[in-house]
């Protein structure tokens, strides 16, 4: 029994873990889809609150900012519901110039799902969503303390959504920030149906025209295996699907190639701009390094200069004390006896010249 009962619980462990992984990447792909349909409706007009594909992407990337996301706890140990909005107001405070405090003064937002939302569309306007999302994301302490494990933003798909996003900076995108897309009411619900579509196989033997023949054939009494076979005048039909099939998968690699040359694009732009900052940087490096140098050199030289001013200081003071005790040395004998200094004198003279007589 324990044995059937940890086998229950690794087997319900596994299914676990490979919901949660099937689920990360059916994310992942649908928003990959809803990007790249979002790129090619902007090549006809502008994208606005009305468009389906922004409807179904906004869905999309707040069903993903908001997977596995952790309930706030209360004063009473209970956890209420928490929105997205909440961790990118926290995560991406410091970047530079953000919309954050705007969306946050907004008068005709209050709840936190439609600020979330109001943020996605400003960002987008703004050109910076995938700046926004890439520092949240760099900003790991804060996004380890709003999710839990298995979310994406918490997996290797994180860096994929920030190379996504990266393409919609291309797009010129007009929204207005009082319509009914900011309600946050209503949860975000994602259509499949755009991305959901069945090709048939070069290998199928058969068509959906000539099923049903088969199957309408099968149903009558006089069917004959001669019957069932298709015949030779389907093969026309056959070739034309496959050339639709061709034509379609011409097409598709032919999106893929735009949109991969946007993206190429964008990337040369970034590296161009870093590079330039790059050089500045050296350069600004460079001349700080200079003035250090010079400022080094005159510091040296204002420090021999005092050194030797302290030297010569010392030898004045030397020389000071020194006359200074002569001259107490020399005094007390003047002062007793006045004649001294005479006999002194006269000695000396007297043993000059004794010492010249001999």
């Amino acid at each position: 029994m324990a044995s059937l009962s940890l086998g229950l619980s690794l087997s319900r462990k596994k299914n676990i873990s490979r919901n949660a992984a099937v689920e990360r990447k059916n994310l992942i792909t649908v928003c990959r889809f809803s990007v790249k349909t979002l790129i090619d409706r902007s090549c006809f007009e502008t994208i606005d609150d009305s468009a389906p594909e922004f409807v179904n992407f906004a869905s999309i990337l707040e069903q993903i900012l908001s997977h596995r996301l952790k309930g706030q706890i209360t004063w009473f140990g209970y956890e209420s519901p928490r929105s997205f909005w909440d961790y990118i107001r926290v995560a991406c405070s410091k970047v530079p110039h953000s919309c954050i405090c705007s969306i946050e003064n907004m008068e005709n937002v209050s709840s936190s799902r439609a600020k979330g939302r109001a943020w996605i569309r400003v960002a987008l306007m703004e050109k910076r969503l995938s700046e926004y999302v890439t520092a949240a994301l760099r900003d790991f302490k804060t996004t380890r303390r709003f999710y839990d494990d298995g979310a994406i933003v918490l997996g290797e798909e994180a860096n994929m959504l920030a190379g996504m996003l990266l393409g919609l900076n291309a797009i010129d995108f007009s929204f207005c920030l009082k319509g009914e897309g900011l309600d946050g009411s209503f949860p975000a619900v994602i259509d499949y149906t755009p991305y959901l579509k069945f090709t048939q196989s070069s290998d199928s033997i058969s068509s959906d025209e000539e099923e049903l023949r088969t199957l309408g054939s099968s149903g009558s009494e006089s069917s004959t295996p001669e019957n069932i076979g298709p015949p030779f005048i389907m093969d026309e039909n056959s070739w034309y699907n496959k050339c639709k099939r061709v034509e379609q998968k011409y097409r598709l690699a032919l999106e893929q190639k735009g949109y991969l040359e946007e993206l190429v694009r964008l990337r040369e732009a970034q590296l161009s701009d870093s590079v330039s900052q790059n050089k500045l940087l050296l350069q600004r490096i460079e001349r700080t390094e200079l003035n250090h140098k010079l400022e080094k050199e005159q510091l040296e030289y204002i420090i021999v200069e005092l050194q030797d001013q302290l030297k010569s200081f010392h030898s004045l003071g030397q020389l000071s004390a020194d006359a200074s005790l002569s001259q107490i040395s020399f005094d007390p004998g003047q002062s007793q006896d006045g004649n001294g200094k005479h006999e002194g004198s006269h000695l000396t003279r007297d043993s000059t010249e004794i010492t010249y007589s001999k």
